[in-house]
């Protein structure tokens, strides 16, 4: 007898009609006293694997059929295509091996709150909707990845500690570094990005960061997955075509390669194609202002525009929309000033509707040393801790641009998911650092 290949659920394809050996967990398993279909997990996947009494014989499929939820398996089989199975095949039981016990999982078919599965995050990712949204992660960092590949942006790995800061130091979570006072947990990686372009001139980095404010919307997290890119020599509306290019390039490559996954979340993704198989609208913050009035809200010149205003915007242009131009006292220092209103600078957020809200943040960068030395005095930041930012305007300054993605929020939108602590394997909010 030949040697029986051990395989797992992404090679079914190559061993159709063959015997094999898969290793898995008892995901689920039902059937009748002379059948029982098991549920096999393995590599995200769950194949239905077929028990005949039959066949197995009455010990054996009695065995099979008393196995608990996550017990680990090794079985043995006939490979078969079964158009009725959710991926297309079914194993053939021939033989089974028990690896280890499983009893009294906590995680049963019944309904539970979200606190109790967020208290067992660690086994809540072996359900069907968290494979399936871990699977649309791994696949959007794959193609994030890869679009900045092929368009020739380096990758710069940004640091995490950092004695900058880059936003609003009210947000900020920090440490007793050494002897040399506070260290601080990343909100960006941009302030790095920009010391890259000088060198690379198309850069990026893909990591976490961390945002200290305290909220607890469904679109908040206080560590997330963040890209950044920053250009040399890149104007803002040429960075608002990247931008774009780049939305739409990850979802329909994530979309094409996930079909199976969407299914299982029963998300049609033909309304996220066809939002992005047209132009994003492009607002400036006064004109969005403006409309928000003529509807009845109350909202004046420097108030931020909330969700259910984005919302109301992405209603109006029926999808994603730009909106531009906000006011320069409300932005960060390192926003360029706009010249034709010196109120506003040259910057944009993306709100994605379907309640997503802003998903990008974008701007052009401020060139000039003297400009950006006033507007850190302006916002009391301590000049020294950016010199070495200061000197990028010293020794061969450039127009450039970049902006900043959160991962959760686009896999939200890509997943039709009305919160992005299930985005991540292990989310982290105001009230939950466990597991």
């Amino acid at each position: 007898m030949s040697e029986v290949s051990t395989i797992d659920l992404n090679r079914l394809p190559e061993h159709v009609n063959q015997t094999v050996r898969i290793q898995g967990w008892v995901h689920g398993l039902r059937g009748s006293n002379a059948r029982q279909f098991l549920s096999l997990r393995n590599s995200g996947k769950i194949l239905q694997v077929l028990a005949e009494k039959e066949i197995l014989g009455e010990d054996l499929f009695s065995e099979i059929k008393h196995l608990k939820q996550e017990t680990s398996v090794e079985v043995i089989g006939k490979l078969v295509e079964n158009e009725k199975s959710p991926i297309g095949y079914e194993l053939v039981l021939s033989s089974y091996k028990k690896v280890g016990e499983s009893d009294n999982y906590p995680i049963t078919p019944k309904e539970h709150g979200i606190d109790f599965l967020l208290s067992q995050r660690h086994l809540w990712l072996r359900s069907s909707k968290q494979l399936a949204i871990i699977k649309v992660r791994s696949e959007l960092s794959y193609q994030i990845r890869k679009y900045f590949h092929t368009n020739q942006f380096t990758l710069i790995d940004t640091p995490i500690l950092t004695g900058s800061i880059g936003e609003s130091a009210g947000t900020l979570f920090s440490t007793e570094y050494f002897d040399l006072g506070n260290a601080y947990l990343a909100q960006t990686g941009q302030l790095y990005l920009e010391t890259a372009i000088f060198a690379h001139n198309k850069v990026y980095c893909y990591g976490p960061t961390f945002r200290a404010e305290k909220s607890k919307t469904r679109r908040h997290l206080t560590e997330f997955w963040m890209v950044e890119a920053e250009t040399a020599f890149l104007t803002h509306a040429e960075n608002l075509m990247l931008q774009e290019n780049f939305v739409k390039t990850v979802i329909r490559e994530t979309v094409a390669a996930c079909g199976p996954e969407l299914k299982v979340l029963e998300r049609d993704p033909s309304t996220l194609l066809d939002y992005i198989s047209k132009p994003f609208a492009l607002i400036d913050y006064k004109e969005a202002l403006e409309y928000l009035q003529s509807k009845g809200e109350d909202i004046v010149w420097g108030d931020d525009i909330n969700s259910e205003r984005e919302q109301m915007l992405c209603q109006k242009f029926g999808g994603p929309v730009f909106i531009q131009k906000y006011p320069r006292e409300a932005k960060a220092f390192y926003m360029k000033v706009n010249p034709e209103d010196p109120r506003t600078v040259l910057n944009a957020d993306l709100i994605a509707p379907d309640g997503v809200g802003e998903i990008i943040g974008g701007s052009e960068r401020e060139e000039s040393y003297e400009t950006i030395t006033k507007r850190l005095e302006e916002e009391k930041l301590p000049v020294e801790s950016y010199e070495w930012y200061l000197e990028l305007r010293k020794y061969g300054s450039v127009p450039h641009s970049g902006f900043g993605l959160g991962t959760e929020r686009l896999i939200a939108w890509i997943c039709g998911l009305q919160h992005v602590r299930e985005c991540i394997p292990f989310p982290r909010m105001m009230e939950r650092l466990y597991p």
